[in-house]
């Protein structure tokens, strides 16, 4: 049994008297004050609030407050227009002459009241609705509506129980905001990272893209109707709308719009106007298929390009500084048609647009799936919460108490630094790259990491034993790939050595000239080998043969020609290659190009085997045919 349940059980155990809020509470009157004079009057650091209904609370200071009516304790203030709601302060505040407050008297906590008001404020928002464009409820709504009333040290049990819950609650959803937020920069981080295209993705300005470029007709806040045609204001692409969407939440009556303009399915919304530099020109894409009427400042963009795409592009911090470009920060600030025909964005093939924005919208619906509900155990927390509250606050007038077979909260582990591993984004960068254009440019280093070989030198060598490859070698007898070697340690020497595993490349880094400098192999033998000094081991994670392919290309020779350095002998620094920079496609890519190569290997070794043979049949045919041919008979002597 709960403290609660004992308290009720002793203290009221048939029931509880319901009493009108006028009956026990003191009723608190506000300050006639304009908002005009509220902007007039505000100060950062008052040590007054004062509240005007809605979002609408300044801080200001007392005696700059007309016919101030200030209240120093602890009240609930009911916000009887616009969003019917309740708050509970406990500092110095007052509020517009509109509204009223309750305060307690010795017999009867605030806060109590403040969580009966909360749970019951569905009954006062439907007692206000019908009213008016602006909802707004009359003061006897709150006067005449009963309560019940427990014994004061009952009232400060359940305020006890439910601060927990509160606080609980507002820890949770702050861990919840973190972790959007955090989401929200990998999100454009990849994003960013994805469009930092490559110099030969051509670059377009929207102006030669676009097929036609307009501004919308003024759509008054009061012109908005239930029902109408679908339309678009331009606040509500800063408000509603993320990166596309596809249904309107605003209609119109045709009649109001004097000169309507139209937008349909794949068109590009610009907001025009806006009250910073920074979020200027935001775009937003419509993939829905009714035609929609666009209001006043907006700049419809039509085009041929994959809408998608484009809504991600433009949402980049590339474009949003093109967009920001030039404008100066005041109250509101202002872009127009040609500012927006003059931003820049790369362009690609449709069909790696279209790759591109399944990758984006993917992570965009991972977002927005954290921002529209509760994780799990949040949401069961808050359902519990919920439980409880309910529970601790009905009272029956039949004298009902607390249920008591509930399960009581339990202890949940919850991560409070969470940090994305770098190298771990390194690697999903590469693959999104990968799917979106077939390859990756990438470094070395993203994909495996460099040790030097070991200190044995030819003389260590003996005629069996275990396996080793000697740096020299590589020069020699080894070509794309080796599964056996033709050298030997003892186990002593082997096991002071660094070895190479199945799948390594095996590098020469010391030469006596540039071009055999970095001459490798890859090691596709099942046993570990030991490897010499003057030689890098490359432990990875894609294709060995496709990497030892790339190694002995032209576009390599003419990266590692940089890192080299000395004269009579010449080397690489093992760890200098780790900014080499490797076109890279996907596992299956890098198999099929291996597969490819391989033929033509082995075309190659069989012409190298089969020429020779067929030269030299036929230079002894030559040479057959030329003793023939220059034997002559000498004539004998008369």
């Amino acid at each position: 049994m709960s403290k609660v349940d004992e308290l009720i059980a002793e203290l009221c155990p048939n029931g509880v008297e319901f009493k009108p809020i006028k009956d026990v509470y003191t009723r608190l009157k506000g300050t006639p004050i304009t908002a005009g004079k509220m902007k007039e009057i505000e100060k950062p650091d008052g040590e007054v609030r004062i509240f005007a209904g809605g979002k609408t609370v300044i801080n200001a200071r007392e005696e700059d407050i007309p016919n101030a009516n200030i209240t120093r304790v602890p009240a609930v203030l009911v916000q009887s227009r616009g969003v019917i709601d309740f708050v509970y302060y406990d500092e110095p505040f007052t509020f517009k002459s509109e509204m009223w407050a309750y305060t307690h008297n010795e017999k009867i906590s605030v806060k109590y009241l403040f969580y009966v008001l909360k749970n019951n404020v569905n009954h006062f928002r439907e007692a206000a609705s019908g009213m008016g464009s602006l909802p707004q409820i009359s003061l006897p709504v709150t006067e005449d509506f009963k309560i019940p009333v427990p014994p004061l040290e009952v009232q400060r049990e359940i305020v006890r129980v439910l601060d927990s819950f509160t606080l609980l609650s507002a820890e949770l959803s702050a861990e919840l905001s973190a972790e959007l937020s955090a989401r929200k920069k990998q999100y454009e981080y990849y994003r960013d990272t994805l469009l930092d295209f490559d110099k030969e993705i051509p670059k377009v300005t929207l102006k030669e893209i676009a097929t036609d470029m307009y501004r919308g007709s003024g759509i008054k806040r009061d012109q908005v109707t239930e029902n109408g045609i679908p339309c678009v204001r331009y606040g509500e692409i800063y408000t509603t709308y993320n990166t596309w969407f596809k249904e309107c939440v605003s209609h119109t009556q045709l009649e109001y719009v004097q000169s309507p303009k139209y937008f349909g399915h794949g068109d590009i919304l610009f907001a025009i106007t806006g009250e910073s530099v920074e979020d200027i020109a935001k775009s937003v894409v419509y993939l829905g298929n009714e035609e929609c009427l666009a209001g006043g400042d907006i700049v419809v963009m039509k085009h041929n390009q994959n809408p998608r795409y484009m809504a991600h592009i433009l949402s980049t911090t590339f474009a949003r500084e093109q967009k920001s470009r030039g404008k100066v920060k005041s109250k509101v600030v202002h872009s127009n048609v040609p500012s927006i025909e003059s931003i820049e964005i790369p362009l690609p093939s449709l069909d790696v647009q279209e790759r591109y924005a399944d990758v984006l919208d993917n992570f965009e619906k991972i977002c927005n799936d954290l921002n529209i509900g509760l994780p799990a155990e949040i949401e069961a927390r808050q359902k519990q919460y919920e439980y409880y509250r309910d529970a601790l606050l009905t009272f029956a007038e039949s004298g009902t108490i607390i249920p008591t077979d509930r399960q009581t909260d339990r202890q949940t582990d919850r991560q409070t630094d969470r940090q994305t591993d770098r190298q771990t984004d390194r690697q999903s960068i590469i693959k999104l790259i990968q799917y979106v254009f077939g390859y990756a440019n990438v470094q070395l280093r993203d994909i495996a990491t460099v040790v030097r070989g070991g200190n044995f030198q030819k003389k260590d060598f003996v005629e069996s034993g275990y396996p080793c490859i000697h740096y020299g070698q590589m020069y020699t007898h080894f070509g794309i790939s080796a599964t056996e070697v033709i050298k030997y340690l003892n186990e002593d020497e082997y096991n002071k050595s660094k070895h190479a595993v199945t799948n390594d490349i095996v590098m020469a880094v010391t030469s006596e000239n540039v071009k055999d400098v970095c001459s490798c192999t890859a090691w596709l033998g099942e046993d570990d080998i030991a490897v010499s000094g003057h030689t890098a081991i490359i432990h990875h994670n894609q294709n060995a043969k496709y990497l030892s392919y790339y190694f002995h290309t032209e576009h390599f020779f003419s990266q590692k020609k940089k890192l080299t350095h000395g004269t009579k002998v010449i080397e690489v620094t093992p760890d200098k290659l780790l900014d080499i920079i490797i076109p890279l496609p996907t596992i299956e890519g890098q198999e099929r190009i291996v597969e490819i190569l391989d033929r033509f290997d082995s075309i190659s070794s069989s012409m190298e085997e089969g020429i020779p043979a067929e030269i030299e049949a036929r230079q002894k045919q030559y040479e057959y045919y030329r003793d023939k041919l220059l034997s002559f008979k000498e004539i004998s002597q008369l």
